[in-house]
């Protein structure tokens, strides 16, 4: 599974870059989705390196990613954040898990660094490690 947070903003962008955030349901700084890995996913995500921070994403933090800033569509029914992140694996959209398809993030604690490309600043492939970004965040 891929995460994928938006580090820019939405002043300046061009129209081909919105348009293809807009898809990928990240429309707001500091928004985050969870993608499957495939073909298309990992071609959008690699096109808008310059716009957001992207990695592997654990499923523990996934599960705590949906506990802490899970919002569910119908609100009366309760979430189970391991049931959904197995189910998720499985193949199931967030809408058929009462999910919305986003995730609203916090600045991340201790700052970043925006302009520049990871290890020294937040853009791109961050790998493994867009674990402790995520954990930042929350």
């Amino acid at each position: 599974m891929i995460c994928a947070i938006r580090i820019k903003g939405v002043i300046g962008v061009r129209s081909e870059a919105a348009e293809t955030l807009e898809r990928m349901r990240i429309r707001r700084k500091y928004a985050c989705v969870v993608l499957h890995k495939t073909k298309e996913n990992l071609g959008r995500v690699n096109k808008m390196k310059d716009f957001i921070a992207y990695g592997e994403i654990s499923d523990d933090m996934f599960e705590k990613l949906i506990e802490a800033r899970g919002k569910p569509l119908d609100k009366s029914k309760k979430i189970d954040a391991k049931k959904a992140v197995a189910e998720f694996k499985k193949g199931k959209t967030f809408e058929e898990l009462n999910l919305k398809p986003f995730f609203r993030l916090h600045p991340p604690r201790k700052g970043i660094s925006t302009k520049t490309h990871f290890p020294k600043g937040a853009l791109g492939n961050h790998g493994e490690k867009i674990n402790s970004l995520v954990e930042r965040m929350l």
